[in-house]
């Protein structure tokens, strides 16, 4: 029988067969002797052991289109980056933390700001044009009032989505207002620092239907790209991509060359001087951990 792995807790991995319908099961001896562990999100071949009990154990593990190391899982298709637009104020260079990281995972990526309830319009308008301007989709959400889940559910169907972003955004409450299978804990605010305790502890899919998965991760308050050299940085900020032909070296990383055709994209408003002062920060954070 074909399924997911859902869960995978000591050695016991749940696999999602139908709807409705999980099997708990060991990992066959082949595995570890490959050095291959299964990953939340692996599509596997089960054999049934008790059909009543709901025991199996997993003899395949289908090919992996994708993986990634936090959370560790596989097979995933979207991301859907939360952050709050209040309560706390969004930091905007982590957000493109967030985005440079997916970009590099060939993730597609959909952004929401949520606790719209918080803010005026203009407020509001003014931090989804940086993103939807630059040809990211951008939704609105308030969990408070109910508003944007409708269209998240559309997003998230038919897909294995990861759910991420830093604590206290409202990641849970998103989460726990779209489905009532599993409910996730909601952290407290700290009011000294207006950050949220970490809730979520570990990589668990949960299924909307038989083909819509979500992954809630842990919340953290810093993404690593150290892998990244700072020279392909460029290719992670997509508006950079229109303009890097006008420039006058290849090697061009739109920083202090002259003749860069990124540079005259901001000089001409294409390009948002807060996401250029995003790259440049981004740009020198990686030559200084590469310098050490």
């Amino acid at each position: 029988m074909k399924g997911k792995i859902i869960k995978g807790i000591a050695g016991f991995y749940y696999v999602h067969t139908s709807k409705d319908c999980v099997y708990e099961c060991k990992a066959k001896g082949i595995f570890r002797n490959k050095k291959i562990k299964p990953l939340v999100g692996d599509n596997v071949i089960i054999e049934i052991l008790e059909d009543n009990e709901k025991l199996g154990n997993i003899i395949e593990i289908l090919e992996r289109k994708n993986d990634l190391i936090r959370p560790l899982v596989a097979n995933v298709d979207q991301v859907l980056i939360v952050f709050s637009i209040k309560d706390p104020d969004p930091n905007l260079n982590l957000l493109d933390h967030f985005i440079v990281a997916m970009e590099q995972k060939g993730l597609d990526i959909t952004i929401c700001f949520n606790k719209m309830d918080l803010i005026n319009e203009k407020e509001k308008q003014d931090i989804i044009d940086i993103y939807q301007q630059v040809g990211y989709n951008v939704i609105t959400t308030s969990t408070l009032e109910e508003d944007g889940l409708e269209h998240i559910k559309k997003i998230l169907k038919d897909k294995t989505t990861v759910l991420a972003g830093p604590s206290g955004v409202g990641k849970s409450s998103i989460l726990n207002a779209l489905q009532d299978t599993v409910q996730m804990e909601i952290g407290e605010i700290s009011q000294k620092i207006k950050r949220g305790k970490h809730t979520t502890r570990h990589a668990e899919l949960i299924a909307f239907d038989e083909t819509s998965y979500l992954v809630d991760t842990p919340g953290f308050s810093s993404i690593h790209i150290n892998e990244l050299e700072p020279e392909d940085l460029k290719h992670y900020y997509i508006e950079f991509l229109d303009y890097q032909d006008q420039c006058k070296f290849n090697s061009c990383v739109h920083i202090n060359e002259p003749q860069c055709g990124v540079k005259k994209g901001l000089e001409n408003k294409a390009i948002s001087q807060r996401r250029y002062n995003s790259y440049l920060l981004l740009h020198q954070e990686l030559k200084d951990k590469r310098r050490w």
